[in-house]
């Protein structure tokens, strides 16, 4: 008997201080600064989705046909904004990592388009001299500047949990009390290249 009551003792001061500065608190004060910087990025996904009803806009003042840039478009677009906007099944009212990888899928996506738009602008010089198109890419650029702000602050914070939730004895409660891994945002590795984009061959396409 005093053998289990001395081994009940040891757990409860096991958990007390697992769940302690060194446990679930430092677990907890991490997490939410995932959180707000994770909302940061979100944030200026949402302004950049924005920006796309515009671009459609001026794009056709400009007597720009190639549709099937502008589906593609259209589609990342909507799938970000059902990413971004999808309820959070997360802890503590946060989306989960699988949700948060969703997003980066998704906006992944939608940068990939923009830049074959961007690419296909050399073919059409109406595009370059259209005001409303190039005030569209000055916008587009401050909001890839914001976005990437926001990503490099997001990346630090998770490193800075993952980093905390993987040492020990943190680790043991954060197994305890189900603080998942949190995802980085990595961009595409095939955004890296640039977009090399035939017009011709587009327009064939739509022809068949």
């Amino acid at each position: 008997m005093n053998k289990r009551r001395i081994g009940l003792l040891a757990l409860a001061i096991f958990v007390s201080v697992t769940a302690s500065g060194c446990g679930y608190n430092t677990l907890q004060t991490k997490q939410q600064n995932v959180k707000a910087k994770w909302a940061g990025v979100e944030n200026q996904l949402q302004r950049r989705a924005d920006l796309i009803p515009n671009l459609f806009e001026a794009a056709k003042a400009a007597g720009y046909q190639e549709q099937e840039v502008f589906g593609q478009i259209a589609d990342a677009r909507s799938r970000l904004l059902n990413a971004t906007g999808a309820q959070p099944q997360g802890a503590n009212g946060d989306k989960s990592p699988e949700q948060k990888q969703a997003v980066i899928d998704a906006n992944n996506s939608l940068g990939a388009a923009l830049g074959r738009l961007l690419v296909l602008q050399e073919n059409y010089p109406n595009l370059k001299s259209n005001e409303n198109f190039l005030r569209f890419q000055d916008e587009l650029a401050g909001t890839e500047n914001r976005i990437a702000t926001a990503r490099g602050d997001y990346n630090t914070a998770v490193q800075d949990y993952n980093t905390t939730r993987g040492s020990f004895p943190t680790v043991i409660a954060a197994k305890m009390y189900g603080f998942k891994e949190e995802p980085y945002f990595k961009a595409d590795p095939a955004a890296q290249a640039p977009p090399k984009i035939d017009a011709n061959d587009m327009r064939r396409n739509q022809n068949k």
